[in-house]
């Protein structure tokens, strides 16, 4: 049997660990893609009449409404997932009170969290895309008479935007950005599942 050189165990524990990424990197734009959804509330200011020339939107209003819904529903459980890893992203130690910028890197972690924190970017990435594209399918649908709401229920959408945009008025911690998040994500589901109960039957 082959005798491990010397050292060979020292070697392992260090690269059991590695630096943690930055947390930031990943929760701003998660952020993002709540601010996408949120956009929805200026369609009380900036929507227009339909006019002949004006393109007929390629999905459903129906489609569009689900498929946002199930962007919020991942949104919400990406953020969830931030709060059941606090060593990565909901601020344990110092990190947690570490105003929101770039550069904020908490204690080192195993390579286990490090496949986490990719993973999760990429679904975040993912979400960022989709969240906005059906967020934008959904304001034609609402412009060109498809959703029929109440004013209020946009106001709904204009709330959370502002909550958004207080975490970076206020360069709130990352455990603050974190449970905001997680809170606008559930709050976003209430409201695109109430705007599907507006979409006008063909």
């Amino acid at each position: 049997m082959k005798k491990p050189r010397q050292g060979a165990e020292t070697d392992e524990a260090e690269n059991a660990s590695r630096i943690a990424p930055d947390p930031f990197a990943i929760v701003l734009p998660a952020l993002a893609a709540l601010g996408a959804i949120s956009s929805i509330a200026a369609i009380v200011w900036v929507a227009q009449e339909r006019n002949g020339e004006r393109a007929r939107p390629k999905r459903k209003a129906g489609t569009a409404l689900r498929d946002l819904e199930t962007c919020c529903l991942g949104l919400a459980e990406i953020f969830r997932r931030f709060q059941r890893n606090p060593k990565l992203f909901a601020g344990e130690g110092g990190q947690g009170s570490s105003p929101l910028k770039f550069g904020v890197h908490g204690p080192r972690v195993d390579a286990d969290a490090s496949r986490l924190y990719h993973q999760l970017m990429n679904d975040v990435a993912s979400m960022l895309v989709l969240a906005s594209q059906n967020a934008f399918d959904v304001m034609c649908a609402v412009e060109d008479g498809e959703i029929n709401a109440p004013e209020e229920l946009f106001y709904g959408f204009g709330e959370a935007q502002d909550r958004l945009n207080k975490l970076i008025q206020t360069r709130a911690t990352l455990k603050a950005s974190v449970d905001m998040g997680c809170e606008i994500a559930d709050r976003l589901v209430t409201l695109v599942r109430e705007l599907k109960k507006h979409k006008i039957e063909a």
